[in-house]
């Protein structure tokens, strides 16, 4: 048995970001012609009759609404493309060190770059909490009373693929796991 374990984390590149910024795109692109066409009384889309509506202050507001979706829908393809969260965390238990490994946005702080010695580690503490806004959560807890998160931000992972990753790197590491009843 391999001493050491890898667990990829997913980052921004998943099938809803690209879905939310393509269909944010496609709507602020429809708001932005359709009050660029009422400015230019010119028919910018077709099958509509956006040049009809009076600028102000319906067109403005129409191209100010799709400004600002345009621009959003750049930030979350950005994001998409340098890859924001993605990352893995390494449990080695030959060398004693646990590094979480993520990249950010660009610039000096892109990569983050955690090292933690696993005789720090007290606990796998494991946060589930349902509702609407659940989380399903997995933490390293250190002795010094830190939790540090290991699990990736979006949708909630099923309750028995949690329970099934918290167990086995509890026993991975040989720490107990807090927060399972």
């Amino acid at each position: 048995m391999s001493n050491i374990r890898i667990d990829k984390i997913l980052g921004s590149r998943r099938i809803s970001n690209y879905w939310w910024a393509t269909a944010i795109f496609l709507g602020g692109l429809g708001f932005f012609l359709a009050g660029l066409s009422s400015y230019l009384k010119t028919e910018l889309l077709p099958f509509t009759q956006s040049s009809a509506i009076v600028f102000l202050p319906q067109g403005i507001i129409m191209t100010f609404y799709g400004t600002i979706a345009i621009l959003i829908s750049l930030f979350l393809w950005l994001t998409i493309i340098w890859n924001v969260g993605s990352g893995y965390n390494e449990f080695n238990n030959d060398q004693g060190i646990i590094t979480i490994f993520r990249l950010g946005f660009p610039g000096k702080n892109r990569i983050l770059k955690l090292q933690y010695s696993i005789n720090d580690i007290q606990a796998i503490k494991v946060n589930i909490q349902d509702g609407l806004t659940s989380k399903r959560e997995i933490y390293l807890k250190t002795k010094d009373k830190r939790e540090i998160p290991l699990t990736r931000i979006g949708q909630p992972l099923l309750l028995s693929e949690i329970e099934e990753q918290a167990s086995s790197l509890a026993q991975f590491l040989g720490v107990i796991l807090e927060g399972i009843n």
